[in-house]
């Protein structure tokens, strides 16, 4: 059981100590308090306390900076309040998201104003944090430290303004950011909040445009896509066939009018955003998310008895202008140009009193848009005539999947046709006769672009017209505004936007007409040709390149040669070459037949055709070596195939083989929810029985014989109902009292104000009488006593003239002032004589100081030479033990080397006397006495004196043997040691080592 325990039997209880910990600075503890107030299971029934707890909650967490927490307590206040109280819940939200949008503004605000760095305050200890999820970390890692954010902080021009972010903005940006997260996960199925649920939507969508989020913006347009998708799935249109709402979604009660117009307007925001951000992936979602909305309106049409209007003219209308802006920004000018003409023609729909400068501006900007579509390969091809090109009938399978795209995009944006060109929107601009609201001279630039076919004066044709859609629109000649910046001046404008895209459509037009015209054209002719467009030939030449690159034309710019170079180049290979000869044979052919040639001249020209036969013939030969090469590769390239084809059918039968034990895992799953299904259907049965029995006794009837059989035929509803009954008789019976007593009180109340009535009029008569009397006579009594005072003073005046009061009266003040100049000079006299006793004070001190950093300096200097004496000192000591172990270790290894030479000398003596033989022996008395170091045997030692105990002196065998028995010594025996330690020595090649036992 936790501490605060004691705190959750009543909410009041618990919000008087909340409010008692922050009032003694402990915001942590008062937190916790109220989360396991708000999570407790006790208290199930909504009241005005928790509002207020709630609101004290979430202001501990923005004070705190605790997004987590927040978010779990608002779950928990939706589970409280969401059936009980859906406008407290209402009201709780737009609470919080003023708060945090508030700290966001001024956090911002003083970021700006570069305040010093505030920490928020946080909670240091692990027992005040609450649950938190990997996933909130994941977030957080993304929300502080995206790639675009570190590698931006390492080229920041200010890095204090960076860390001022860090510490300041992005803690408030990341709390609002939770918190729009929170409430539309809140709000995402709840009906009777949907308008607040598309409020808060569209304060995140321009918190992620007013800040620059773009990872937040993909994110929220996940989550909204979301949450419609499962409205769509859970949701379903059939569903209102039968009158009923969803009872998969909770709290949702179907689509209406007006929760398909919200959505509308949420997701025109967001496209909005979309573009103000640049982000056209998603623009192009949030086009496939209308679309989807509205077939959710088309399809609630068709059911029987439901009357939903289509969507306005006028929102679908905004929703065209702003794919207009979509579209230009991302440079798809086809869409574009269908998007004004679906925006013209809503707009003459709903808008029936149009102005006619805002109706020709409209259709201005239709036909512009149409003539900015750069032409396609298709458009082109369908302009040239029939020829053996093999360009002209080649279709990739790129074309075909740009046609699909194409296509879908149509169909989702609601166009007239599947296949959307530049042709098809010229056609509707004719038919629609949009071209009588369009000025004279944007008639004569489509003629142009769209007739003209003389490359020759379409540019000096073409040239004033664009100068004048220049400067109605306020357009310079490199496409900028004139006034405003150079980015956002040709943005401002709605047709000086146009002359840009036009000028690159006359340059391929003219491209075109050069092609179909000449087939060499020089690059200075070209260059006089475009001298007016103010176009420099890098532009043209890039021009070029792209229509060259799109198929558009065959071009080719030869620099060399200065000129550029139109159609194949195939007509310039060496077969095409050939065909003159070619010709001129055939024709002598011709003629031989006509007037047949001379024999002999014939046989001559054979032979040497024949001659010229045996000469190609090795090259022949070659020719027919290579092609049996180009067959082998061919049948290798084949068996590769072959090859690949049995790997995809591999791969295919493995694919089979994880699908096959796919679906076995999903027959395991279902198998397993069904026994989980069975589980919770008894569990369920379970509590039922345990409701019924609480029914039962509640209403006193005994439940102990009852079997579960008798339990299971009880009707819940029904025992609820009567408890129900029961209870609202009681209610009932006491409203009844209540209402007794409030009448019998207002009937009382009633009689005592008639009763009383008579007399608070006629005492108010007599105050109101008694109050005029003392008012007239209070006003006569002040005007008389003002008029005695004024003659006392006129008076008084009169004696002070007659006296001359006055005229002494300056003399009396420069009498005065004398006597303060006095008093003002002694105190400035004081006052310098204090300063300068400051000054000398002053001076002094800095003596002082000066003094004292010398003495400090000098003790510096003394001690920095005492400690470097003493490290000289002490590294000579050093130095000189150091020497005395390098020359005792010298005296060692001296020694070491003398024992060394000793023991081999000795070695060498004992091995010649080893060498010489032993002398003849003619008995064991007669032997003589053995070498010193020579061993003898214990057999040879006989005698009694051997085998008693001798006295020690001396010996048969010699004086050098010890006395007693086997009291001989054997020095064979370190020699021996010694000599083989010394052979490894030396086999081992070092130095003798210092540490020898020797030693």
């Amino acid at each position: 059981m936790s501490q605060n325990s004691s705190f959750l039997n009543k909410p009041e209880t618990a919000l008087r100590r909340a409010e008692e910990l922050v009032s003694i600075q402990q915001p942590n503890a008062s937190l916790a308090l109220l989360h396991e107030v708000l999570s407790s299971r006790r208290h199930k029934t909504w009241s005005p306390t928790y509002e207020k707890i709630i609101l004290l909650y979430l202001d501990l967490c923005l004070t705190l900076n605790r997004p987590r927490e927040a978010k779990d307590g608002l779950h928990q206040y939706r589970n409280l309040s969401q059936s009980q109280a859906p406008g407290s819940l209402e009201s709780v939200i737009k609470q919080l998201m003023e708060k945090a949008e508030t700290k966001c503004k001024e956090a911002r605000e003083a970021v700006e104003r570069g305040e010093s760095l505030v920490v928020p305050p946080t909670a240091t200890g692990e027992g005040d944090r609450l649950v938190e999820s990997p996933e909130d970390d994941a977030d957080d890692e993304a929300f502080y430290d995206t790639p675009q954010s570190i590698l931006l902080s390492t080229m920041s021009t200010d890095p204090e303004k960076a860390q001022r972010d860090t510490a300041l903005l992005l803690p408030a940006l990341k709390f609002l950011w939770e918190a729009y997260r929170a409430i539309l996960d809140i709000l995402k199925s709840n009906s009777k909040l949907e308008r607040l649920y598309h409020g808060v939507a569209i304060n995140a969508l321009r918190f992620c445009g007013e800040y620059k989020r773009r990872v937040e913006f993909r994110r929220l347009s996940d989550m909204m896509r979301m949450h419609l998708g499962n409205l769509q799935k859970y949701g379903l249109v059939s569903r209102f066939e039968e009158g009923k709402s969803s009872n998969k979604v909770r709290g949702w009660e179907g689509w209406t009018a007006e929760s398909i117009e919200l959505h509308l307007q949420t997701r025109f925001v967001q496209l909005e955003t979309a573009s103000s951000l640049r982000l056209y992936t998603e623009g192009f979602r949030t086009v496939e998310d209308i679309y989807n909305i509205l077939q959710i309106s088309r399809a609630r049409r068709k059911i029987p008895g439901v009357n939903i209007p289509p969507p306005k003219a006028k929102i679908m209308a905004a929703y065209y202008e702003k794919l207009t802006n979509l579209f230009w920004v991302s440079e798809n000018y086809l869409f574009h140009a269908f998007a004004w003409y679906k925006y013209y023609s809503l707009c003459k729909e709903y808008n029936r009193g149009m102005s006619v400068e805002t109706r020709q501006m409209q259709a201005s900007a239709v036909l512009l848009a149409a003539l900015s579509i750069p032409k396609t390969t298709s458009d082109i091809k369908k302009n040239k005539p029939a020829t053996g090109d093999r360009l002209a009938i080649q279709s990739t399978v790129e074309d075909d999947i740009a046609k699909e795209k194409m296509a879908r995009m149509a169909t989702l944006l609601g166009f007239h046709t599947r296949e959307p060109s530049r042709e098809a929107i010229l056609a509707e601009i004719r038919a629609k006769n949009i071209m009588d609201d369009v000025p004279q001279y944007l008639r004569e630039l489509y003629v142009i672009l769209e007739a003209t076919t003389d490359p020759l004066d379409m540019v000096e044709k073409a040239r004033p017209l664009l100068d004048t859609l220049r400067r109605e629109t306020g357009v310079l000649a490199d496409g900028v505004a004139a006034t405003g910046d150079a980015e956002d001046g040709a943005e401002d404008t709605a047709l000086g936007r146009y002359v840009k895209p036009l000028t690159n459509v006359l340059l391929l037009k003219l491209i075109f007409n050069i092609s179909a015209a000449y087939h060499t054209i020089s690059l200075d002719h070209v260059k006089k040709l475009t001298s007016g467009l103010g176009v420099s030939f890098e532009q043209m030449e890039k021009s070029i390149v792209l229509s060259s690159q799109s198929r558009a034309l065959s071009v080719r710019i030869d620099h060399r040669a200065g000129c550029i170079r139109f159609g194949s180049a195939a007509l310039e290979s060496d077969e095409m070459r050939g065909q003159l000869s070619t010709l001129a044979k055939r024709l002598a052919t011709a003629c031989s037949i006509i007037s047949p040639p001379d024999v002999t001249s014939i046989r001559k020209e054979r032979t040497a055709l024949y001659a010229d036969v045996r000469s190609t013939l090795e090259s022949e030969h070659i020719a027919t070596l290579e092609r049996k090469v180009v067959i082998e590769k061919r049948k290798e390239e084949a068996e590769r195939i072959v090859q690949e084809k049995l790997r995809e059918e591999e791969r295919q039968r493995k694919q089979e083989e994880m699908a096959r034990r796919a679906e076995e895992e999903r027959r395991l799953a279902r198998e397993s929810k069904m026994r989980e299904k069975e589980k919770i259907q008894k569990i369920q049965d379970e509590m039922d029985a345990m409701e019924k029995k609480r029914y039962l006794t509640a209403m006193g009837r005994s439940v102990e014989n009852m079997t579960a059989e008798e339990l299971k035929e009880v009707d819940t509803a029904a025992l609820a109902k009567e408890h129900a009954e029961k209870a609202n008789k009681k209610k009932e019976e006491a409203e009844r009292k209540i209402k007794e007593a409030a009448r019998q009180l207002d009937h009382l109340v009633r009689a005592v104000r008639i009763e009383e009535l008579p007399r608070i009029k006629a005492s108010y008569e007599s105050k109101i009488k008694e109050d005029r009397e003392n008012y007239e006579r209070e006003v006569i009594e002040k005007a008389k006593q003002a008029k005695e005072q004024w003659t006392i003073d006129v008076k008084e005046k009169k004696e002070l003239i007659e006296c001359s009061v006055f005229d002494y009266s300056s003399v009396f003040e420069s009498r005065i002032m004398a006597a303060r100049n006095v008093v003002h000079d002694n105190l400035c006299k004081q006052e310098d004589e204090r300063a300068e006793m400051e000054a000398e004070k002053g001076k002094l001190a800095r003596a002082r100081m000066r003094k004292e950093e010398e003495k400090r300096r000098l003790k510096e200097a003394e001690e920095r030479r005492i400690r470097e004496e003493q490290e000289r000192r002490e590294e000579e000591e050093r130095q000189r033990r150091e020497e005395q172990k390098r020359l005792r270790e010298q005296e060692l290894e001296k020694k070491e080397l003398a024992r060394m030479n000793e023991l081999r000398e000795r070695e060498a003596r004992e091995r010649q006397e080893r060498a010489q033989p032993p002398p003849p022996s003619s008995g064991l008395g007669d032997s003589s006495a053995p070498s010193e170091g020579k061993y003898v045997p214990p057999a040879r030692r006989g005698g009694s004196a051997s085998m008693g105990g001798g006295t020690g002196g001396s010996s048969r065998w010699g004086s050098d043997r010890g006395g007693g028995y086997g009291g001989g010594r054997y020095e064979g025996r370190d020699s021996g040691r010694d000599r083989f330690n010394d052979r490894d020595r030396d086999r081992n090649q070092g130095p003798p080592p210092t540490n020898s036992r020797w030693s």
